[in-house]
């Protein structure tokens, strides 16, 4: 049975730790809807993108982070820069799994000083221990002084290496705080459980002070060489490292600021996924919990019925606001990707409250778009999905990767749907709006086996994207798939939803039959090109763009992907 812990304030020699992020335990609730929105498509094309932000500077240029080592500019009139910002991918040891260009932070007086500081995983040091997977680095960089759309990539200063014993659980997240500080988040060194090679032994890198993995930390970047030490951080004139604000995390992903408040979202090892309500010194109990439950590193699956709800030198662990399982113990979830609190006024059901996601359903299934409200001081908060609408059953259909805010406090999605070119970035909206890039010319679709007529059992999931040229004569297109087998062909069809109609566009192959086969399992941008008029067939033969998309924008077209297994393994999606 769970074993969960109410938390009452205590006072210990070591640290007095405040307990608003301690949790009265309840048990799992079926996930309802809790509200709907849209989704307007502000870029797309991306490569792994993990996060948006935007700097204080006045330009409303939204900076986008590519996993694969590039920082992409998105224009307040909704360009996307086909120069990056900033390109590390030459630096990078990989940007494979947890790896890569993970974090961005402008520091507070950008719009003066032009500084801005990145974390991604480097070669390994020659320091690091042999047996080490890589190094990761903080660096500084500023922008060009000839073009403010261009840093200056000979202006790095790496003010923090941190080695990592392995590849994953690198965490990487960069936020001031209102304090003017810098905070990162590093996970615990990687593997599984915290043990093993450069976990510290019976502790755990989490629980460990006298070293950084599994920590928040907090840093001054004005002062001292080549960083200065926030004189309050809480284990500064004792043991353990200077610059440590919390502990006990596995893999603190993403992070943000909610005026004061820290919200740092926590992936969970084998059952629970988290969010916690940071406070300076805390302990938020990994490895010797995983969420509010108790955990056994030596026997992940099994958690004791009792254990400690005290850390190393008896202060308390700290239980998260939201905790939800995963879908191993069957639940939804596989790995929480952290967001912010809602504070725009497009969506007023969503005002105040915590918007997050979870990356995917397993197995290259879609992620989940989901909200948190406190319910009494002491609770685990209120946990229910976000619908997408005019999506099949109201899913997103895309992996969450990230998310992030606009000046005026509206957010934004990162999603992926195959391989590389797969990535979109949203902004949500009220669900009477276009998703579309602010009017009707970017068209959106999810493609599943639900769509399909009848209706076909398959993992496959697909993205289309269809962007008519300001003059109307043209329309450009990029289809993603994820894990469809034995792909032959895929068309723009003429038909309502429900109903099966004649090929009108042929978009794989680009040239038209006859039919190409791609054997095996395909992940990736299975088509991408241009439609003029002298593409159309069939029902639509020597007819012209401006029909096309007018059929289009009344709900008359839909995408198919075929298969050889024709139909039982194709993915469809109306536009």
């Amino acid at each position: 049975m769970r074993k969960r812990w109410v938390k009452l304030l205590a006072i210990i020699a070591l640290l007095a730790v405040p307990m608003s992020g301690a949790a009265v335990a309840q048990e799992a609730q079926p996930l309802r809807v809790g509200a709907t929105v849209g989704l307007a498509l502000v870029a797309d094309d991306l490569q792994a993108p993990l996060s948006l932000k935007v700097p204080d500077d006045g330009t409303g240029r939204r900076f986008i982070v590519e996993q694969t080592g590039q920082i992409r500019i998105l224009t307040a009139d909704g360009r996307l820069l086909p120069e990056p910002f900033l390109d590390v991918s030459d630096k990078l040891s990989s940007s494979s799994g947890e790896r890569g260009l993970l974090g961005l932070a402008f520091h507070p007086d950008y719009a003066e000083n032009g500084r801005f500081f990145v974390y991604y995983s480097a070669v390994r040091r020659p320091e690091a221990p042999t047996n080490f997977s890589h190094t990761s680095h903080i660096s500084e960089f500023r922008v060009s002084d000839d073009d403010p759309n261009r840093a200056d990539p000979d202006s790095e200063r790496i003010i923090l290496q941190v080695d990592q014993p392995q590849a994953n659980h690198n965490a990487g997240d960069l936020e001031f705080g209102p304090d003017g500080y810098l905070y990162i988040t590093l996970g615990d060194g990687g593997g599984a459980n915290d043990v093993g090679v450069g976990h510290t032994p019976g502790l755990g890198n989490g629980q460990d002070i006298n070293q950084l993995l599994g920590k928040i930390l907090r840093i001054d970047v004005d002062s001292g060489d080549p960083y200065g030490i926030p004189p309050d951080n809480p284990f500064v004139g004792r043991e353990g490292r200077d610059e440590i604000f919390a502990y006990g995390f596995r893999n603190p992903f993403r992070m943000n600021f909610d005026g004061d408040d820290l919200y740092v979202a926590d992936v969970g090892q084998n059952r629970w996924e988290e969010v916690n309500l940071v406070v300076k010194g805390g302990n938020y109990g990994w490895n010797r919990k995983e969420a509010t439950d108790c955990f056994d590193p030596a026997s992940p699956d099994n958690p004791p019925e009792t254990c400690t709800d005290v850390g190393p030198f008896g202060e308390p662990l700290i239980d998260p606001i939201i905790e939800y399982p995963q879908r191993d113990i069957g639940g939804f979830g596989v790995a929480v990707i952290g967001g912010f609190v809602y504070r725009g006024n497009d969506l007023p059901g969503l005002r105040g409250r915590y918007v997050f996601g979870d990356y995917s359903g397993g197995g290259g299934a879609p992620g989940t778009l989901l909200m948190a409200q406190e319910r009494r001081p002491g609770e685990l908060w209120h946990l229910s999905e976000i619908r997408v609408a005019g999506r099949p059953d109201g899913e997103l259909g895309e992996q969450v990767r990230g998310f992030g805010m606009g000046p005026d406090g509206e957010l934004y999605v990162l999603t992926q749907v195959g391989g590389v070119g797969g990535g979109h970035a949203y902004q949500l909206v009220h669900p009477a709006r276009p998703a579309a890039r602010g009017s009707n010319r970017v068209l959106v679709t999810t493609l599943s086996g639900d769509e399909e007529v009848p209706p076909v059992d398959t993992r496959a999931k697909g993205t289309a994207v269809f962007t008519l040229s300001e003059d109307g004569t043209t329309i450009d297109y990029r289809l993603n798939v994820n894990n469809i087998r034995d792909v032959m062909m895929a068309h723009i069809h003429v038909a309502p939803r429900g109903v099966n109609g004649g090929v009108a566009v042929w978009l794989y192959p680009e040239d038209g039959p006859p039919p190409q086969l791609i054997p095996g399992v395909f992940n990736g941008t299975l088509a991408t090109g241009t439609i003029t008029a002298d593409d159309l067939v069939g029902p639509l033969a020597g007819g012209s763009i401006p029909q096309l998309h007018a059929l289009m924008m009344a709900g008359q077209t839909y995408v198919n992907v075929h298969t050889s297994a024709n139909p039982g393994g194709e993915i469809r999606g109306q536009l």
